[in-house]
């Protein structure tokens, strides 16, 4: 049995448990001075303070902090091409909405995506993990999305498969046919949404790698109705939902996600008074995503009275080719702080077990305790105040994955 022991760690920050931490709760952190960490097999073994035990290999924090490796629980990694072009538009003062109705946004990508080989998108999506890794992501959700015809949702999934097998950072993929409506269905969408429910999600099951199902509840996209439709079908399928939600307009998205069970409501920019009581009383967590908000310069989503309100709130990049080209999750930490007035320590609990607990991961990572795996983050800083407090600098300086050094 191969023993693996952090020590000299000035700073362990972390939350504790297996469940979503909500209001107060999110708040509450374990932190640990002169602590270490020792992992068998890969596995957290024990966590103390002082004299440390004896293992095979010895990792000297330097004094340094240690947290949780970070989950990035949104994102959209598989995609081809990129969407540059239109950031001219923006600037020119175009809406997301007129983008994608003139021929660009998810549309343009959905091109790109359909003349993508799988072994390019594995390559293009492998450099996109590396990146993270060195941000100190160590477990990351990834959708489809992008292909809108069986053949090549398909496609993204395995993509997703291959990647899990071969990457050191731990992939959950979620299965998003209803991300768009394409453009060879625009006039007759439920033409497109049949073949989402009875055709896409049959072969998906048998396909057998995604766990969750998404659909994009937004204006000129997929109305509330439609997107309970999908989500029930999903659930026939063995497909948790998910839902996009109050991002640009509130059309009911949050309201269906308390409704529907959601494990998670993502984005909610605009999330209404009666979209946050509805999450919380269906025991939803909210996903937020700050870096959309910087990207698309809208406001923020009402994170604090998210928290007050009891609903447990995580926090990811949304990294896609349009809406956010980030995938650097230690700047939704400073989003977290400067713009949602989140604490450094709902801050971490946010990318770390809360994230983990909105892709059913709360059991395995998201907290430094005996028993998860031995995924961890060694910060160039001496405190957790210091990680939401710096900007532009990459603090990550070890990242170990499962007891072994992956970044550093």
């Amino acid at each position: 049995m191969s023993k693996v022991i952090v020590t000299n760690i000035g700073m362990l920050a972390t939350p504790q448990g297996s469940s979503p931490k909500k209001g107060p709760e999110q708040g509450n952190i374990q932190i640990l001075s002169d602590a270490w960490v020792l992992m068998e097999d890969g596995i957290i073994a024990q966590v103390g303070t002082g004299p440390a035990p004896a293992a095979d290999e010895v990792i000297d924090a330097g004094g340094r902090l240690v947290t949780p490796g970070l989950v990035d629980a949104h994102t959209h990694l598989i995609f081809g091409g990129w969407r540059q072009n239109e950031l001219g538009l923006k600037l020119h003062g175009k809406t997301y909405l007129e983008i994608q109705n003139a021929g660009g946004g998810i549309q343009s990508t959905t091109n790109a995506t359909r003349q993508s080989t799988e072994e390019e998108l594995t390559q293009k999506a492998a450099q996109a993990l590396d990146e993270m890794l060195h941000f100190g992501v160590t477990t990351c959700e990834a959708k489809s999305g992008y292909g809108l015809t069986t053949e090549h949702e398909l496609k993204a999934l395995q993509v997703i498969q291959n990647l899990n097998s071969r990457h050191p950072i731990d992939l959950v993929a979620t299965f998003m046919g209803a991300h768009l409506v394409p453009a060879e269905y625009k006039s007759n969408r439920a033409e497109y949404i049949r073949l989402v429910c009875e055709e896409m999600m049959p072969k998906v099951k048998e396909q057998g790698i995604a766990q969750y199902c998404d659909v994009f509840c937004e204006a000129d996209t997929f109305t509330a109705e439609e997107s309970r439709q999908v989500l029930e079908a999903g659930l026939k399928y063995g497909l948790r939902p998910k839902i996009h939600a109050d991002e640009i307009e509130a059309i009911g998205g949050s309201q269906l996600a308390g409704e529907i069970g959601a494990i998670s409501a993502e984005h909610l920019i605009v999330c209404p008074p009666e979209g946050i009581a509805s999450l919380a009383k269906g025991g939803v967590i909210a996903c937020l995503l700050p870096a959309t908000s910087f990207y698309l310069g809208a406001v923020f989503a009402p994170a604090r009275d998210m928290v007050t309100a009891g609903v447990p709130v995580a926090m990811a990049t949304d990294f896609n080719p349009g809406s956010c080209p980030c995938l650097n999750l230690q700047f939704v930490i400073n989003l977290g702080c400067l713009k949602y007035k989140l604490t450094p320590e709902e801050v971490l609990t946010a990318v770390t077990l809360n994230a983990a607990a909105a892709i059913d991961r709360s059991s395995q990572v998201g907290s430094v305790e005996p028993g998860k795996q031995g995924d961890l983050v060694i910060w160039d800083a001496p405190d957790l105040d210091y990680i939401c407090y710096r900007m532009g600098s990459n603090l990550a300086k070890t990242v170990i994955k499962k007891g072994a050094v992956v970044v550093g």
